[in-house]
C-alpha cells in the first residue's frame, strides 16, 4: 500500500515528467494565513425553522372583539453561522514543518431571515372599531426572527459551526500536505 504522502510523491514526479515542470506547494506560515483569510466568511451551519408566531394589539378599555387586534403567522426562517476568518492573525498560525496549529476565530450567527415566500397568516382577528394595524405584522416577523436566532443558539448552533469549521479547515490543511493539525 502506498502512503498518502507516498501517493503525492508520485504524483509530483509523474507531473514533471508529463510537463517538465515541478509541482510544488507553498506552506509557508504568511502563505497559509493568506488561504485562509482570503475565506472570509466560511458559512458552516443552516439552520432550518417552521415557527407559530402570535402578536396582539390590545385596548386597556375595550374587549378584543371591539378594539383588538390580532395576528397568527407560520413563519419559516434560517439562521447561518460559521466563522469569519478576515481578522486571523499571524500569530495565529503555527507551522513547523508537516505540522500545523491553528486558532480558530470563535463561532458567530451571520443573519438570521424569513423566507417570505413559506411564511404565511393563518389567522387576522381585528375588533370592529379599530382598523388593522398596518405595523402588527412586521412586529411579528421581528419577533420571529429573534426566537428563530434563540432556538439555533438554544440548539447549540454556534458549537456545531465550530465543529464543522475545524473539520474543513483541517481537510483544507490536509490537502496542502500537512500531517498533524491541531486547533485551539
Amino acid at each position: 500500500m502506498l502512503s498518502r504522502s507516498s501517493g503525492r510523491a508520485l504524483l509530483g514526479h509523474v507531473w514533471s515528467a508529463v510537463t517538465g515542470r515541478t509541482l510544488s506547494i507553498d506552506v509557508s506560515q504568511p502563505t497559509v494565513v493568506d488561504r485562509i483569510q482570503r475565506l472570509q466568511r466560511l458559512e458552516t451551519v443552516v439552520y432550518t425553522m417552521d415557527k407559530l408566531v402570535t402578536g396582539a394589539k390590545e385596548n386597556p378599555i375595550f374587549p378584543d372583539f371591539l378594539a383588538g387586534d390580532r395576528l397568527l403567522m407560520m413563519v419559516h426562517g434560517e439562521v447561518v453561522a460559521g466563522l469569519d476568518f478576515s481578522n486571523l492573525k499571524p500569530g495565529d498560525v503555527r507551522v513547523d514543518g508537516k505540522q500545523i496549529r491553528l486558532h480558530l476565530p470563535a463561532a458567530e450567527v451571520f443573519h438570521t431571515r424569513i423566507d417570505s415566500a413559506k411564511t404565511r397568516v393563518y389567522s387576522r382577528q381585528t375588533g370592529l372599531l379599530v382598523p388593522t394595524d398596518p405595523n402588527l405584522e412586521t412586529q411579528v416577523r421581528q419577533e420571529a426572527e429573534r426566537e428563530l436566532q434563540e432556538a439555533a443558539l438554544a440548539d447549540g448552533i454556534l458549537r456545531i459551526a465550530q465543529q464543522n469549521a475545524a473539520s474543513t479547515i483541517g481537510g483544507l490543511l490536509q490537502g496542502l500536505g500537512f500531517e498533524k493539525i491541531d486547533f485551539d
